[in-house]
């Protein structure tokens, strides 16, 4: 029997012609051991994704660690001359920490790193070839750039303050239009500041046309050297098949990037698959002067390429928005503003069992779901678009784009207490909360040491029998509290419904998910102006 690659798994068959692609680029191949000394990750803990990492102690009695990264080991060894521009790719296995198993995970990733002099060459060579990675997967791709530089010089045109930069780059990563502004205008920006600030998350869409909308928003040196090397890639970049997008709310971690950064997305996968970017302020670290750009391509999730939904088997001849509906009220709601602007289904979902309903001729799938779950179901992709609530959203951390507040149902999240509650700062306190990430994070901005009882329902109970001292809970009106004889100590976080967004169908329905967008806005603020 004569063997063929279509017998292998995706990702073998991706591996093998991903190699091909870099040897025949001119990269070696760059093997290295399984373990790396801890303290390489202890002093570097800033350019890791996590800082959990896997130790032991070997016969010498060093401490060792399980690769969480590939990058880091390459840059303190490689050490390339001056002049010299050393092209390595790897195929190795990483562990790290998986949010949803709660265990550490083996990731198997391909790779490819130029370091040493990296000029525009190597600079438009690399993203060539990560485009080229992504179109030698046989699936229909997309591959997202942006500038790390261009931020950073807005950041300075606009006198942002160091300690509110990475916040402001988390809310651009979010597409949160609502609360980047908020986050701008408490970073003592201006009104006018805060609004050119917000007008980056319009630099979003095909490569040609916004490259001239960044260009006309360039305020400085910095920002226009990270428009003329976009303007210089985007030959290069035509060249290589596939849709590649220019989205400037794409921003790396400030301490890991520091120019070009870019991601790439297979359809049908619910997360990116690519991700590299410039990383020259890591490898002068160990090799001053020198730069290095690269890109790692995650195989795993290669395992979920063929894997079709039952529910998405139907061609029904059109886009399909797939959207996470929360049960009960919000999501009646919801729903019928949905309706009202043309994305209605012809069975009425509370008069059936069926947890799926659709329309076809207006391309719309609702799924109905928990609400805890919305957030869920649109992350890992199995919807593409939902409607959670903040809480909700912020105590599951998704990794999604938050697109819209919909000002739907709204309250605030609150520390409540007895009315004669008094802090003892001498004893942590004790918080009952069903929002336990929410409630850590609030008290540890406080710096205040907490023990956390986890509770599902009733929480106002739990401070009256003495099981707590207070509560981490949202309040609508305040009545249910004033009836067991609590108060409000503080409101901490604004709660409303968000809309949200899977980042990868962004990337492949992006068309549609902004027509949604537009004509929900218009019918709120119709809505709005009608009270």
């Amino acid at each position: 029997m004569e063997f063929s690659l279509e017998h292998l798994q995706p990702k073998e068959r991706a591996s093998f012609a991903l190699r091909s692609l870099y040897e025949t680029a001119g990269c070696r191949k760059y093997h290295m051991g399984r373990f790396e000394e801890y303290s390489l990750y202890q002093a570097n803990r800033s350019f890791l994704s996590s800082e959990q990492v896997i130790t032991f102690t070997d016969l010498d009695g060093r401490l060792l660690a399980l690769k969480p990264d590939v990058t880091l080991s390459i840059a303190k060894t490689a050490q390339p001359a001056p002049g010299e521009t050393l092209r390595y790719y790897y195929h190795e296995n990483v562990y790290r920490p998986s949010a949803e198993s709660h265990t550490f995970k083996e990731i198997s990733q391909m790779g490819l790193e130029l370091l040493g002099s990296v000029g525009e060459a190597e600079v438009q060579q690399a993203v060539c070839l990560a485009a080229q990675s992504l179109d030698a997967l046989g699936a229909e791709w997309v591959l997202e750039v942006s500038h790390m530089g261009y931020l950073f010089g807005l950041f300075d045109a606009l006198s942002v303050p160091e300690a509110a930069r990475a916040k402001l780059l988390e809310k651009l990563r979010e597409k949160n239009a609502h609360e980047l502004r908020a986050a701008a205008l408490a970073a003592g920006l201006t009104d006018t500041a805060a609004d050119t600030l917000c007008s980056v998350l319009n630099l979003s869409g095909s490569y040609a046309e916004t490259l001239e909308k960044a260009a006309a928003l360039s305020q400085n040196a910095a920002m226009g050297a990270a428009v003329a090397e976009l303007t210089a890639l985007a030959a290069p970049l035509a060249k290589a098949g596939g849709s590649i997008r220019l989205d400037m709310t794409l921003a790396g971690e400030m301490e890991y990037y520091n120019g070009l950064v870019f991601q790439g997305y297979l359809k049908a996968l619910p997360r990116p698959l690519l991700k590299g970017g410039r990383y020259d302020l890591l490898l002068q670290k160990f090799t001053p002067g020198a730069g290095a750009i690269g890109f790692a391509v995650y195989l795993d999730e290669l395992d979920r390429l063929n894997a079709m939904p039952p529910v998405q088997h139907q061609d029904t001849g059109k886009v399909m928005l797939n959207v996470a509906l929360p049960k009960g009220r919000l999501g009646d709601k919801v729903y019928n503003l949905l309706a009202g602007i043309g994305y209605g289904c012809p069975e009425d979902y509370n008069a059936t069992r069926k947890l799926v309903v659709e329309n076809p001729e207006a391309g719309i799938r609702y799924f109905l779901v928990k609400p805890s779950d919305v957030a869920i179901y649109v992350e890992h992709g199995a919807a593409d678009v939902g409607i959670v609530g903040k809480d909700i959203l912020t105590e599951a951390s998704a990794d999604v784009y938050e697109l819209l507040d919909t000002g739907l149902g709204k309250c605030r999240m609150c520390v409540a207490a007895p009315a004669d509650y008094k802090d003892d700062p001498s004893r942590p306190v004790r918080v009952a909360t069903k929002f336990v990430n929410i409630a850590k994070s609030y008290y540890a901005s406080m710096g205040r040491d907490i023990d956390i009882i986890k509770l599902n329902g009733s929480i106002e109970l739990a401070p009256i029998l003495g099981l707590s001292d207070v509560i981490v809970d949202i309040v609508e009106t305040g009545t249910t509290l004033r009836e067991n004889g609590l108060k409000i100590v503080t409101e901490f976080m604004p709660i409303s419904a968000r809309f949200i967004a899977n980042k990868a169908s962004y990337q492949f329905k992006h068309a549609e998910m902004d027509t949604m967008l537009e004509k929900l806005r218009a019918e709120l603020q119709n809505k709005e102006e009608a009270k």
